[in-house]
């Protein structure tokens, strides 16, 4: 096993399919050990070259609406009304403090997604 830092490009490939390889390895064995090794090396590497920025704050809130299964008559109490809601999701009026504060509390939304401009 011999593990590397990964530099670049090619060495993130390389590194990719060697993972492939020792995957399934059991664990605390020496391809298991090398199979998390890898996979902190490449999560690593992916997270300073491929970074995934969080969603805007109605982005946000769509996405869990649709992980909860919630319609917008659902936020009625969280949000305003139903006509607010329509026009915060169509992002035609801005999220307040209190709405952020109910939907962080209510919907588990991170408050920094929820404080980010659109």
């Amino acid at each position: 096993m011999k593990i590397t830092l990964i530099k670049n490009d090619q060495d993130y490939e390389q590194a990719l399919k060697r993972l492939e390889t020792v995957f399934d390895a059991a664990p605390n064995t020496v391809e298991g050990d090398e199979a998390e090794i890898l996979t902190l090396l490449i999560d690593n590497y992916e997270k300073i070259n491929y970074p995934i920025d969080a969603p805007d704050p109605i982005e946000a809130i769509k996405i869990r609406m649709e992980e909860l299964n919630l319609k917008q008559k659902d936020l009625v109490g969280l949000i305003g009304g139903k006509s607010l809601i329509s026009e915060v999701l169509n992002k035609k009026r801005k999220l307040t403090l209190a709405m952020i504060r109910k939907l962080n509390e209510t919907l588990n939304i991170p408050t920094e997604v929820l404080i980010k401009d659109y």
